[in-house]
């Protein structure tokens, strides 16, 4: 224990995992956490004294299993090993930390998943900008960026990082700017200084200077990415060879998608359990490394046209080219994660079957490099260029490793038979043991005439000669008699202890080769990281542009031409999402949406609820940012001037625990976009103002609309869906700002949905029809219906003077014969055929029985 709470000190903030002998055990309040969190039994201890201390424990190979859990619930966690064999020592084993496992820093395949990064990051705030940086340690891709809050804020949105790291001082600033989007960790303040960050930079990517990364001039953005790099060091992950590279992201690159798009338009996560978002459909890759990439690209589509039109001319190969794409699907299959994989080399934590796997990759890179360069298409060939198969490295892993070796050195083979003479004679001399022992069996047998001798080994003495009872007369004097069982007799003999000595030894060199001829392959991996790593992210982006054919060819999707106007024109779009989503044999209503600068800039789209305007609004936004990824988009043709912004404001969300309203989100993130906006921005405004009063929320609606028309310095393409139906009026006073609603039939008082976009306002929001259908009483529809009348016969502007004429008006009381109850018309109907004039007390009290025998009352 006293060694326990030494280790312990050192970590006081991380679950400490401490092994003793075949378990990994936890004490005090890290045994409480650890049964709450895992569901094993809390038990006590004596602890030399009269105390007791909580104790919970796990078998160490269950590691996998319960390490995963820890981490997820946000703990650090210090798994703490034995550093010697307990064999060759008299004392306590020595022990140590060999990891710290944390939220945002984990090699483990059981913590980590196959199509998400698991970034950690860093944010260092200045008076004028902050720093962030990204990495992930299992895969080694290290970014880093600059800007305003607002840019820091949609970047973490966007990577998602599982834990942030930043400098005490800063807590409040924190969490006024970024609340609790992640577990956090604080650092000393002198870790954010300018010189300790560049020389920690320098030193481990061993450059004079950082300009050959590009982000020299980064200061902050230098801090945060030097802070991670402290932050590997203090949780003992030191083998970091894998990073070999940082790189900026490059804002003017990339479209800016406001912290809020991300969510509104579910691209890659949803608040609605067991929702589809967008990475769902789109995600048909085939590697985890495409899979995560694909993440990268949706948060951050591009602007640039010739790239852009890089991926579109790939995806196109790939729909017209059946062999080739045949043969790409083939060979990608037999990559894996080849990313995570070369990651473990440089850790030292990668086995025999990922060497072996590893092996299969590179094999796989020659036909697709041959098929790429084959065909005749710029890109494909440029990428085959960059594409090395690592010949010398695939050769030498085939000649060495056993084809399907164990999981590690000791659990069975792991070098190939013929490699290493000296491996091959301690081999032999091991697996002929079987025929050794049949012959020692057979001869002994023979000298006795013990004719049911036999040779068996447990692990209490070893190898031993087994003697049925009939036969122990027969049994020689140099035998030496271990154990009497009820029918037999085992011994051993000195022949035997020879063997066994010889056979143990063997068993030991072979481990210890084996071992030795492994690590030394893994050293001379090392050298290829980079190259493996480049392999890595071209077959990723290879991959993900197979899935964008794969996705266009199975719905329908079409080629966007994306061009330097500033029109944007969607003929018969759809919203990827929803149409995958309805009932069979229900088709989606496709839509055209024209916007541009000059004569349609803005489009007021009324219309009921549940008609589509929300789904309109969003399609519109995705088939943009689908177009800017380089993928095909569903419509029948898209024509997109690229855009530099998109910006959201949908849907209702309180920030309850920041003291903030439905209707203050709603401000904040208008604000964002008002003062952000550029000539080349989409907004999608989704029922502004409707958090308040009526005549506010009219407003403020018309007058954002007006800035969005008026401003001066941009004129931004704008959506806007609307219940207020005085914003239709808006069209006679600005020339950019025209009227759509999305149509619907009324029919015998019922409405159908046609879900069609057309010219012109709606001057109805068939709010008490959707009432109906939701199942709303008819009482309450009733008074609704009655309520809407007489304020529409009125409409004198004064709602407050409205309501109180109404609550006065008598014939506006609810009454019970309103009910609509065929009973109770029935009941009124007998009251009202009763002459009171001349009915005696008696007939009364009669009449009123027989009404409540017929509504079956007692």
């Amino acid at each position: 224990m006293k060694q326990y709470n030494q280790i312990k000190g050192k970590y006081p903030d991380a679950m400490l995992l401490f092994r003793v002998g075949d378990f990994y055990e936890t004490f005090r309040e890290d045994a409480v956490q650890a049964a709450k969190i895992l569901g094993i039994v809390l038990t006590k201890r004596k602890n030399g004294t009269a105390a007791e201390i909580a104790l919970a424990g796990f078998p160490h190979h269950s590691l996998d299993t319960y390490l995963p859990k820890l981490v997820r619930a946000g703990l650090r966690v210090a798994i703490c090993d034995q550093l010697e064999d307990p064999k060759m020592t008299k004392s306590i084993v020595k022990r140590g930390v060999t990891e710290l496992v944390t939220p945002g820093v984990s090699y483990n395949d059981k913590v980590l998943e196959g199509k998400k990064n698991n970034f950690l990051a860093a944010i260092h705030f200045t008076k004028n900008n902050l720093g962030v940086s990204f990495l992930d340690v299992s895969t080694g891709e290290f970014l880093v960026a600059e800007g305003q809050y607002e840019y820091i804020d949609k970047l973490i949105q966007g990577f998602q990082p599982s834990e942030i790291l930043y400098e005490k001082s800063k807590k409040a600033t924190y969490t006024e700017k970024f609340n609790d989007k992640a577990y956090t960790y604080k650092l000393d303040d002198w870790v954010f200084t300018q010189d300790y960050a560049q020389e920690t930079l320098l030193n481990h990517f061993e450059v004079k200077s950082l300009k050959g990364f590009g982000i020299e001039n980064m200061h902050s953005g230098i801090i945060a990415a030097s802070a991670i790099l402290h932050y590997l060091g203090e949780t003992a992950h030191d083998k970091v060879g894998h990073i070999k590279n940082i790189s900026r992201i490059e804002e003017d690159k990339y479209v800016w998608l406001d912290r809020f798009t991300v969510r509104n338009l579910e691209l890659l996560y949803s608040p609605h359990e067991n929702a589809t978002t967008l990475i769902d459909i789109l995600d048909q890759t085939i590697t985890p490394p495409g899979s995560r990439m694909l993440r990268r690209w949706m948060i951050l589509p591009l602007k640039s046209q010739s790239r852009i039109n890089e991926r579109l001319d790939i995806v196109d190969t790939f729909l017209k080219d059946e062999q080739f794409t045949e043969n790409i699907k083939f060979n990608l299959n037999e990559v894996g994660d080849l990313e995570r994989i070369i990651s473990k080399v440089a850790t030292t934590r990668i086995n025999p079957k990922e060497v072996v796997q590893l092996k299969r990759a590179l094999t796989a890179i020659e036909p697709i490099k041959e098929t790429c360069a084959n065909i005749g298409s710029a890109p494909l060939k440029l990428l085959a260029d960059n594409l090395n198969p690592c010949n010398a490295l695939r050769e030498r892993i085939e000649n060495e490793m056993q084809e399907d070796p164990a999981i590690a050195v000791g659990k069975g083979k792991i070098i190939a038979d013929g490699f290493n003479a000296e491996l091959d004679e301690y081999r032999s001399l091991l697996y002929s043991g079987k025929t050794y022992l049949e012959d020692l069996k057979n001869r002994e047998s023979e000298r006795t005439g013990i004719t049911s001798l036999k040779i068996d080994f447990n692990n209490v003495f070893g190898y031993y000669i087994e003697v049925r009872n009939s036969h122990k007369d027969k049994v020689p004097e140099e035998w030496i008699r271990k154990q009497t069982l009820v029918n037999a007799e085992r011994y051993i003999t000195e022949e035997l202890k020879t063997y066994e000595t010889k056979i143990f030894s063997a068993q030991d060199k072979i481990q210890a080769l084996e071992s030795r001829l492994f690590n030394d392959l893994v050293l001379a991996m090392a050298d290829y990281i980079s190259t493996v790593q480049q392999n890595a992210a071209l077959l990723a982006k290879l991959d993900c542009l197979y899935a964008f054919s794969l996705t266009a060819q199975k719905n329908n999707y079409v080629k966007p031409e994306v061009n330097d106007g500033l029109a944007i024109d969607i003929k018969a779009g759809r919203h990827p999402v929803i149409e995958k989503q309805l009932p069979i044999g229900e088709a989606f209503i496709a839509n055209d949406v024209y916007l541009n600068n000059e004569d349609q800039q803005i489009i007021m789209i009324t219309g009921p609820n549940m008609s589509g305007k929300s789904a309109l609004l969003r399609q519109t936004a995705i088939i943009v940012l689908m177009a800017q990824m380089g993928s095909y988009v569903p419509a029948d043709e898209a024509k997109i001037g690229w855009v530099d912004k998109i910006f959201t404001r949908v849907g209702a969300s309180d920030n309850i625990s920041s003291g903030e309203s439905t209707f203050m989100v709603e401000m904040n993130e208008t604000a964002s976009i008002l003062n952000n906006l550029s000539n080349r921005s989409l907004i999608i405004l989704d029922e502004i103002g409707r958090g308040t009063s009526t005549y506010d929320g009219i407003s403020i609606a018309w007058s954002i609309t007006e800035y969005l028309h008026e401003n001066g310095k941009a004129q931004p393409k704008t959506l806007f869906a609307t219940h207020y139906h005085e914003l239709n009026e808006m069209t006679n006073v600005f020339n950019r700002i025209k009227n759509y609603n999305v149509s619907v039939k009324e029919l015998q008082n019922k409405i159908i949905f046609m879900r069609k976009l057309v010219p012109g306002g709606s001057a109805h929001s068939f709010g008490i029809h959707v009432a109906k259908m939701a199942g709303m009483p008819q009482q309450v529809l009733d008074k609704a219906n009655t309520v809407l009348k007489k304020l529409e016969q009125s409409h004198s502007g004064d709602i407050q003077k409205e309501v109180k004429e109404l609550v006065a008006d008598e014939n506006m009381q609810l009454s019970f014969f309103q009910l609509d109850d065929p009973v109770l018309m029935q009941i009124k109907e007998q009251i009202e055929a009763i002459d009171i004039n001349t009915l005696t007390p008696v007939e009364a009290l009669m009449k009123l029985n027989d009404i409540k025998k017929y509504v079956g009352a007692k």
